[in-house]
């Protein structure tokens, strides 16, 4: 294969080498106008096209060229930003491709469950998109107040308190589960639980304080409040939230080749 089949590009420092032909594998594209010369944007430095866009995200890309499959990894999560590359290059296949991923994708819902009973508040946080619920589990602690092992008389000064810091319980990848408030009882002589959500600092033992904390970071996420409701008989209250997707992100142009289909590195291994 000669040089004058080979074409480098330099997509924001980093460097891909491939075969004229697969650039050029949709005439159409802004990158088959790129090698040709045409767009005057994008020049050639050092032997080399130099684009100034994401490198990371051009190498799925390229690699869409290459086989006409988007493989992508489990963990991938940058749709609307690989969606806008594709817009850049003028891939309408990839983009309506995109597309019909995101559309299929519903919105993100997140419910908080609370139950106040005397000096106690219980928590349970469900979502159907489990990052979230790790993100939060990662941002809560529950500290476990505990007093010094020392015996004091009520001569000496107040005892000095250990805070022993534990992470939410996780039921399942899609919850978790964690409580505030003094829990000490004859038998049991632990003292109060506070928790702390960052990047807030403080420790919380009230529950409505907690709550109010929460649903705050939840809707710094991006979540908005669907509904809430509140049960009389047992003092619980359960507010709904969802997170939906710009509509701006769901513009279509061309129908895809049928052959085109998005894969995820898991799926791929099995077949």
């Amino acid at each position: 294969m000669s040089s004058q089949e080979l074409v480098t590009l330099n997509v924001g420092g980093k460097i891909f080498t491939t075969k004229i032909s697969t650039i050029k594998q949709f005439p159409a594209s802004r990158l088959a106008q790129m090698v040709d010369g045409q767009d005057q944007e994008l020049k050639m430095v050092g032997g080399q096209i130099f684009v100034d866009r994401d490198g990371v995200l051009f190498s799925f890309i390229l690699d869409f060229l290459r086989t006409h499959q988007l493989l992508l990894p489990t963990d991938f999560s940058d749709y609307l930003r690989l969606q806008r590359e594709a817009l850049f290059y003028e891939l309408d296949s990839l983009v309506h491709l995109l597309n019909r991923h995101l559309l299929q994708k519903g919105p993100a819902v997140l419910e908080v469950h609370f139950l106040s009973r005397n000096t106690q508040a219980f928590f349970r946080v469900f979502g159907s998109c489990s990052k979230t619920i790790k993100m939060l589990t990662e941002r809560i602690t529950v500290f476990i107040e505990q007093p010094s092992a020392l015996t004091w008389n009520s001569n000496s000064f107040p005892p000095q308190v250990t805070f022993l810091p534990l992470p939410p319980q996780r039921p399942s990848y899609h919850d978790l589960v964690f409580q505030c408030g003094s829990d000490s009882t004859p038998e049991n002589q632990t003292g109060v639980r506070y928790v702390s959500i960052k990047p807030d600092n403080r420790k919380l033992a009230n529950g409505t304080n907690v709550l109010g904390l929460l649903i705050d970071t939840i809707l710094k996420e991006g979540f908005h409040l669907v509904s809430r409701t509140v049960s009389s008989e047992d003092k619980s209250e359960c507010y709904s939230f969802e997170r939906v997707r710009s509509p701006e992100a769901f513009a279509m142009n061309k129908t895809p080749k049928p052959e085109m289909t998005i894969m995820s590195e898991q799926s791929q291994k099995k077949t």
